[in-house]
């Protein structure tokens, strides 16, 4: 159980953080780039949580499941800061499992059954949600970039499956926003060169 007494603690005003494993980093290191471009995900999701609010059924439909992605985010985070240990026990660090991608995979697959193909890219925007999905599926992209630079950085020490999380993670947020934006059908879409 994590208990915070104190929210400042100057360990840091020297601009050095600690990974879960206790080691300090510098704040730019590529493990905190990518485990707070996490976070910064969550909190897009954070927008899209409350925008579901004025989104009625769909809103109401969405709500449960983006607010189980930020858990399995904080999870995800964790585990980008907890570089695997040679020898590491299964169970010892928490660990982003391929249970959990299935189950983005799932999602991907029940919600993009109401959509009709794309005939062109989508912009961002639509409506407030799918909006607010939009910022948080580019936002999850970073991360996810980030997260392979720090596998590339540092080989053997990243759980590859948050890597397979993020990317579907993405995937689903796009499928998402294109729901949240009446199955499709206020979609944006790309007219290339429309303004020449």
């Amino acid at each position: 159980m994590v208990k915070l007494n104190r929210i400042y603690t100057r360990t840091g005003d020297d601009g050095t953080t600690g990974l879960a494993t206790g080691a300090r980093v510098r704040k730019d290191d590529p493990a905190v780039e990518a485990y707070g471009t996490v976070d910064e995900t969550s909190a897009a999701l954070g927008l899209a949580v409350l925008a579901t609010s004025g989104a009625g059924e769909t809103g109401a439909e969405l709500r449960p499941l983006l607010q189980r992605i930020q858990n399995d985010l904080f999870d995800l985070g964790a585990d980008l800061a907890t570089p695997i240990s040679p020898g590491e026990q299964p169970g010892k660090a928490l660990r982003t499992v391929a249970s959990q991608t299935g189950s983005l995979e799932r999602e991907i697959d029940r919600f993009n059954e109401r959509l009709s193909p794309l005939t062109s890219f989508v912009l961002p925007g639509g409506s407030s949600l799918g909006a607010a999905l939009h910022l948080a599926r580019t936002v999850c992209r970073r991360a996810e970039r980030l997260a392979v630079t720090l596998s590339s950085d540092r080989p053997g020490a990243i759980n590859q499956e948050a890597i397979r999380y993020l990317n579907r993670l993405s995937d689903l947020l796009f499928v998402l926003a294109r729901v949240a934006n009446d199955n499709g059908r206020s979609d944006v879409l790309w007219v290339p060169g429309a303004n020449r």
